[in-house]
This record gives C-alpha cells, structure tokens and sequence, in this order.
C-alpha cells in the first residue's frame, strides 16, 4: 500500500473513512468542495480539485451526495477524468443510479481509467467504526486492488457483478429498507391507537421469535419511544434513496405501490421540515396522520 490514495467528499460518511485510511498510515491525497471538511483531515495532502487528486494517486474514492455532484466530479471541467493517468482505479462510494455510474465508467474507460462502483450498508457510526460493508461491481480482477482500502474501512465487501451491479444492489436494499421504516411506523401508530403499550409490544417483537423482528426494529423502535431522531442517515436522503430505488424498478417494469407509497410518504417527511433528522423521523409524518404522538415531546 505504498502508493498514494485519492479522497472527494469528506462529508458525514466520507471523513471518518477518510480519517480511517490515514490513521492506518494510508498516503492520502484528498478534497471536498467545503475547504473546511478537509481542513479537519489530519496527516493528508489536500489537493486543490478533483483532478488535482486524480494525477497524484493510483486508487481514488469518492463518497458524494448524488447523481448530479458525481457527474460533475468525474467528468468536470476539473474532474478526475481531467487529472487521472491510465491505470488509475476509482471507487465510487456513493449510492447513485446506475444510469450515472455506466456514464461514468464510459467516460473513464476512454482515458484508460478503471472506475468501480462500491456503495455501502452502513451510516455514519459504522464509518467511524470502520465497520461499513462494500458492495463491489465493476472489474473483478481489480478487486485485489483494492481489497487492502476495503479492508481498512470496513469489516467486510462482496463483489456482485459487472459494472453498476453494486448500484443496482445497493437501490434494492435502501428501497426496502425504507418500507420496512414507513411500515413500523404505521404498526407503532396502529399499536398506540388501540390502546396496547408500545414499549410491550416492542418487548413481545423482540422475545417472540416471530417474523416481525429485523434489524431496522432492533436498532430504531426503542430510539423512536424515546423519541430520539438524532440522524445516522437523514431522512432527505432517504427519500433520495427511495426515488433512486423506484426508478429502478419502472425501468425494468416491475409494479412497486408499496415503493411508491413509500416514496410519497417520505416526501411527506422532507415537506415537514424533518428531512435532516433520522430516517426513522418518517414516523412523524404518521404521527400527523393519526393526530398525537407515538414518542414523547423532545
């Protein structure tokens, strides 16, 4: 791991991987739009641009908001397109469609550039952890590459397929995923409306063995009882997610009206001002619908 690291985008979940690679002694070249992001990185050489980074290393991450910011950031004007030698591997972190990471790749390849798509299962207390799990697509033999970074900033990874399969993956388990929060929303709000204490019914979901329990349960109910919505990942971009997933879904023609349902309902959420707390912050909007809260007041 001699050779020197590229880092864009050193937000919530990019700095503490970030911060990871270098605390294992990771030569790392990075850069985020926001100076003061990067000003708080230690023991790295802050570049000036994207492709400033790109032409002083041999593998670069990338951990971005979305479609549109990952575009920009590869194929700019100053993007890594523009800075990066062939032979370069890039790793995009970021869940995005897989519209945009086939676009990218295209763009890359022309300049001899391998680019990998590498979301992530995980929030913001797993990046600092170093507990994120990779989901790999793109090049399967260059995977040894990059395995060493992976390993630092995670606990595990598994390549799935070809380019953008990553993507594709990462969509199916966040579209889920939010139906699973709307629909112990509604359980939570159907509970307290018909009289039964929720923190029982909580106690019944874990100790019963049934099929209700699962991991969105096991680590939100107890934090939404107390009323808890400090966000590990936001509920804007959840939404995001949610769109991205439903996307995906009408593209190869498959009806989703619990997707769809889904999506409305966190936009619901964002429209009420509780897009930059928790996803679980989705349970308000259900509170609204049944006029009290399931949580106490904050």
């Amino acid at each position: 791991m001699a050779d020197a690291v590229g880092f864009i985008g050193l937000g919530t979940m990019g700095g503490p991987m970030a911060a990871n690679l270098a605390k294992a002694g990771v030569p790392l070249v990075v850069y985020d739009a926001n100076a003061a992001a990067a000003a708080k990185q230690s023991g790295v050489t802050v570049a000036a641009s994207p492709s400033d980074v790109a032409s002083r290393v041999a593998v670069l991450f990338t951990c971005l908001p979305n479609d549109d910011i990952v575009r920009a950031v590869y194929l700019g004007a100053s993007g890594v397109a523009a800075g990066g030698r062939a032979g370069l591997i890039t790793c995009d972190c970021s869940t995005v469609s897989p519209e945009a990471t086939l676009e990218v790749a295209a763009g890359l390849k022309a300049r001899g550039i391998v680019h990998m798509d590498t979301p992530m299962l995980g929030s913001q207390p797993q990046a600092v952890s170093g507990e994120i799990f990779f989901i790999v697509g793109g090049e399967r033999d260059k995977l040894a590459a990059i395995k060493p970074y992976l390993d630092i900033m995670g606990r595990l990874h598994m390549y799935v397929g070809p380019s953008a399969t990553g993507n594709r993956v990462k969509l199916l388990h966040n579209g889920l995923g939010a139906v699973v929060a709307v629909a112990v929303a509604e359980t939570l709000a159907t509970c307290v409306q018909s009289g039964v204490d929720p923190h029982v019914f909580d106690e019944v979901v874990r100790n019963g063995g049934g099929m209700a329990f699962g991991t969105y349960f096991d680590r939100r109910v107890r934090r939404m009882l107390d009323g808890d919505f400090s966000p590990t990942f936001a509920a804007e971009l959840m939404l995001k997610d949610a769109g991205l997933a439903l996307a995906l879904a009408r593209s190869v023609k498959v009806p989703v009206p619990m997707l769809e349902e889904t999506q409305r309902t966190y936009g619901e959420a964002v429209a009420g001002g509780w897009g930059k707390e928790d996803f679980s912050a989705v349970t308000h909007v259900i509170e609204k619908r049944i006029g009290r809260r399931i949580s106490p007041q904050r």
